[in-house]
C-alpha cells in the first residue's frame, strides 16, 4: 500500500503592476486575455482551456510538460467582486492524480496608477507528489507573465 500524507500551507504572494485594476482583472477574467499569460513556459500551448467567468464557473487549463503527463487545473469560482477581489477553488491532477485542492484569493489594490495584487492561497498538498514551495514559486512565474502580459498591453 501507498504511503499516503497530506501537508497544509497557506502563501501570500504580492504583486504591484502600472496598469489600472480594471486592466488587471480583464486579464485575469477574459478567456482570451488570460490564455496570453496563464500557461506553463515548458509547454506553451495547452491543450485545452476552458473558462466561464462568474459565481460557480468552471475554468479548465490542461497540458502536457516535459514530464510526459498530463497535467489538470480545474477551478470553480467562488466569489467574484469586479475590479477588487476573485476567489476561487481548484484542483491540480497529474494524469489521473490529485496532487492537492487549494483555496485561493486574488485581492486588486489601486495604487498610484497602478495595482498592488496580493493572491493568498491555501492548500493541502497530497502524498509528496508537490509541494507548498513549488506551487508558490511556480504561482510566482505565473505573476510575473501576467506583469509581462499587461505591460506589453501598454
Amino acid at each position: 500500500m501507498t504511503e499516503r500524507s497530506v501537508v497544509h500551507s497557506t502563501f501570500v504572494i504580492e504583486r504591484v503592476y502600472p496598469a489600472a485594476p480594471e486592466k488587471v482583472y480583464f486579464a485575469l477574467s477574459d478567456s482570451a486575455a488570460k490564455k496570453r499569460w496563464f500557461f506553463d513556459p515548458d509547454n506553451p500551448m495547452p491543450s485545452r482551456h476552458e473558462m466561464d467567468f462568474r459565481v460557480g464557473g468552471r475554468e479548465v487549463n490542461a497540458g502536457c510538460p516535459s514530464d510526459g503527463q498530463m497535467h489538470f487545473f480545474n477551478a470553480v469560482y467562488q466569489d467574484i467582486v469586479p475590479n477588487q477581489r476573485i476567489v476561487y477553488s481548484y484542483e491540480l491532477l497529474f494524469g489521473e492524480t490529485r496532487v492537492s485542492v487549494s483555496l485561493a484569493t486574488i485581492e486588486l489594490i489601486a495604487e498610484g496608477k497602478g495595482t498592488r495584487l496580493v493572491l493568498t492561497e491555501q492548500g493541502a498538498f497530497f502524498d509528496g507528489i508537490d509541494s507548498p514551495s513549488t506551487r508558490e514559486h511556480g504561482t510566482g512565474e505565473l505573476l510575473d507573465a501576467l506583469g509581462a502580459a499587461l505591460q506589453a498591453a501598454n
